[in-house]
């Protein structure tokens, strides 16, 4: 009755590497299954750290509802000097309970899977957003990290692969890594760029950066698509000269993310569009004659709903490792 599971992290990224499309499909239908109020998704928990102010380990607890019958928390660090010997910035796990009983029954390695739901996430605007498609566009991606990566690739199995890539980052070897990889996977053209502008000009711009304070001041122009991931990129007179989607309003409006300083500058929330889930659903349709940015904080649910996915493949595939005895007590009395 009570058993126990791991799934490491190579079993994590087989199961997501062959199922990008399962992947956003679901991501889809948790946002709106999230919309519809059938999921609770309490606030994201911060520790953070006086000596390290860049630093911090986030939970994320969810439930799904009691359709799907489960619960689950993930428990993500964030410590971005991480990257100065060559290691990931982000190491997570996923805990996941059972709904009848309360009791955990598996836990995944989840750096892996957030990076998926996020790049799920982005892809699945970006197909919403741009509906015309990305032929004779190009895409501009700020910061060229992990997420980055997982971006592109989600991008690519959204079929919205722009004419051309630009990158831009400020260590210029990860820069010249992405543009590689975007030459090697999608067949189009990409380079790097180290003026920040030139990026920024591009049809569609991508931030997955690891900025704690906005430092884009300019707005964008019309028809310009901004996929906001990192979420403290942008000056509050940017997001409010455009229509902004975010993924759950009360959620994204904190922790002093772009949208919050935003609000905090007017103290309104009239700048505020409507959700992701709104646009999927058809009840929220953006204005081509002004610029769209889409910023999620990120979900828990959104996890949940991965790592689930996950699980179940594993279990299929025989690569989730069952813990015996993982519990002392498996008896009241």
């Amino acid at each position: 009755m009570f058993t126990f599971e791991i799934v490491a992290g190579g079993s994590v990224r087989d199961v997501l590497r062959e199922s990008r499309r399962e992947v956003m499909d679901l991501v889809g239908r948790t946002y709106r299954v999230h919309d519809a109020g059938q999921t609770v998704n309490p606030d994201s928990y911060f520790l953070r750290f006086p000596e390290k102010p860049d630093s911090r380990i986030i939970a994320l607890p969810a439930f799904l509802g009691p359709e799907a019958g489960l619960a689950g928390i993930k428990w993500i660090a964030s410590f971005p000097k991480n990257t100065q010997s060559g290691a990931p910035r982000a190491s997570a796990v996923l805990v996941i309970n059972d709904y009848e009983t309360g009791y955990p029954v598996a836990c995944l390695e989840a750096a892996t899977i957030s990076s998926a739901r996020t790049a799920a996430s982005a892809a699945v605007a970006a197909a919403a957003l741009r509906p015309e498609g990305y032929r004779g566009t190009t895409t501009a991606i700020v910061g060229a990290g992990v997420i980055a990566r997982n971006i592109c690739d989600y991008l690519q199995a959204a079929d919205c692969v722009p004419d051309s890539y630009l990158v831009h980052d400020l260590h210029e070897p990860s820069g010249q890594a992405l543009a590689e990889h975007l030459r090697t996977t999608q067949r189009v053209p990409a380079e790097l760029t180290t003026d920040l502008a030139t990026a920024l000009a591009a049809d569609t711009v991508v931030f997955a950066t690891t900025a704690l304070k906005p430092y884009v001041t300019r707005p964008f122009r019309p028809g310009q698509l901004v996929l906001h991931i990192s979420l403290r990129d942008l000056a509050p007179e940017v997001v409010l000269e455009a229509q902004n989607i975010l993924d759950d309003v009360d959620h994204c409006l904190k922790a002093d993310t772009s949208p919050h300083l935003a609000e905090q500058a007017t103290g309104s929330r009239d700048f505020v569009t409507g959700t992701l889930a709104g646009v999927l659903n058809g009840e929220v349709t953006p204005d081509s004659g002004r610029p769209v940015i889409f910023s999620p904080f990120g979900l828990g649910v959104l996890d949940l709903a991965v790592g689930a996915f996950v699980l179940e493949r594993a279990r299929r595939d025989g690569t989730a490792i069952e813990i015996p005895d993982f519990f002392g007590e498996t008896r009241r009395w």
